[in-house]
């Protein structure tokens, strides 16, 4: 829970973060271990890179998933990201609302995104934000506080999370740093450059 303005430092510059009162936690739909492992790792990279807490995964169980990316959360920072599989969606959601959070569906057929960001922002509740699978059930539209659309036209989930965090975040987390990170990348306009420590 991320409480006041914070201040990141990037290069030279003092960042302040929006004051943002909200637990962001990131559930995505009816992963299929064989099929979506690649796609449902990259929804679960976006969720701890652009400012969630955990990433729920419902659907099999696959340990592989929470495996990778501790094993980057270990290398880039932000080791206390916590990542679940084999979650009930269902229930996830329903327990949610019962302790007062917010329920955010990333859905083509929603209100744009544009519309709803400023009134979202300004939640203090948790915001527990779904992303869909294969086919969604219609239970999760009626469960959903908001459902947001990032346009209205085909594309992933990968794409969809990481506008609306951005939005939500006003472009902060972009500029975000972890003091637990063991490698941090030193920008620059042609080649790699890398800082390596030993946190």
């Amino acid at each position: 829970v991320v409480k006041g303005l914070l201040k990141i430092t990037s290069g030279r510059r003092e960042i302040q973060m929006p004051p943002v009162q909200s637990q962001i936690v990131v559930l995505k739909l009816d992963h299929r271990p064989e099929r979506d492992k690649r796609l449902t790792t990259h929804v679960g990279l976006t969720a701890r890179a652009f400012g969630a807490s955990e990433f729920w995964i419902s659907g099999l169980e696959d340990p592989n998933i929470p495996e990778t990316i501790g094993q980057v959360s270990s290398q880039w920072g932000n080791k206390g990201f916590k990542v679940v599989t084999g979650v009930k969606w269902r229930r996830r959601i329903q327990d949610w609302k019962k302790q007062s959070g917010t329920v955010i569906h990333l859905t083509m057929y929603g209100l744009h995104v544009d519309e709803v960001i400023s009134e979202i922002r300004a939640l203090v509740q948790p915001i527990l934000i779904v992303v869909g699978g294969p086919k969604v059930p219609s239970e999760v539209f009626q469960l959903a506080d908001h459902n947001v659309a990032i346009g209205h036209q085909p594309h992933s989930e990968v794409a969809a999370l990481s506008i609306f965090l951005d939005r939500f975040f006003e472009g902060q987390m972009l500029h975000k740093e972890y003091s637990d990170a063991k490698i941090e990348i030193k920008p620059t306009a042609h080649g790699k450059r890398v800082k390596e420590s030993k946190v």
